[in-house]
């Protein structure tokens, strides 16, 4: 029989799941822009959502463009173009000035839009064009790092590892990438590859949860074998 200790653990860990990725209409989850707001978009939004590229050189020459204008969720058109994959949008308002570590009203910036987007194309053009992969974001405290493990996107983990993401930062849950690879994981190969690449890293193996509990204890109490071969080569304890 489960223990209510381990229950509530347990609940703790789905909820920061739905709320991060199930739950599109949360107040916590990155929402991508609805159909009737894709509808509703005209000028710089519009362009940015459809990659008009005419449309943005069009508009940026009249010199009148909010490169910073807001929709309902506090998107640029910038980060709108992010979420639609509208890369030579996103270069172009880039390279006329926009913000690229801009937020929207739930904290999401550009870099982790595309990061739990699974979205290795534009993340590497974002950062190619000065983005910073060191933002604290989300409601969670969080970075675009944290969430890509989180989710086992391995090759987003890879670029963001490079480009200089905090290794260690500790969120609002009390946990890191690292640990985020193993609780909110699914311990397969993905997530396998997740952990490695913060280990090869030098992501700090110590660094616990807020039951004192080690990354390596987390795996081994969720039959990890592979995530717990890989921790007790490098040293965990």
């Amino acid at each position: 029989i489960m223990s209510a200790r381990r229950f509530l653990r347990l609940s703790a860990a789905a909820a920061a799941v739905a709320l991060l990725v199930l739950a599109p209409h949360g107040a916590s989850a990155q929402q991508i822009p609805s159909p009737a707001e894709q509808r509703a978009y005209t000028g710089l939004q519009q362009a940015a959502w459809r990659g008009d590229v005419q449309a943005l050189d069009r508009l940026l020459a009249q010199g009148k463009a909010d490169l910073e204008m807001r929709d309902a969720n506090g998107r640029t058109p910038l980060q709108i173009a992010t979420y639609a994959k509208q890369r030579d949008a996103i270069r172009r308002l880039a390279h006329a000035g926009a913000k690229l570590d801009a937020m929207d009203v739930q904290r999401y910036d550009a870099v982790t839009i595309a990061s739990v987007a699974d979205d290795p194309q534009t993340l590497a053009l974002l950062l190619s064009l000065g983005a910073s992969a060191k933002q604290t974001t989300s409601p969670y405290d969080g970075t675009a790092l944290i969430a890509a493990a989180h989710l086992g996107h391995v090759e987003v983990v890879r670029q963001l590892i490079a480009a200089g993401a905090p290794l260690d930062h500790v969120n609002n849950l009390h946990w890191t990438a690292l640990i985020e690879s193993i609780v909110l994981g699914d311990g397969g190969t993905r997530h396998q590859q997740t952990l490695a690449l913060l280990v090869e890293a030098g992501a700090n193996l110590q660094l616990a949860d807020r039951d004192g509990r080690t990354p390596l204890q987390l795996a081994r109490s969720r039959g990890y074998a592979a995530m717990v071969a890989k921790l007790e080569a490098a040293g965990a304890k």
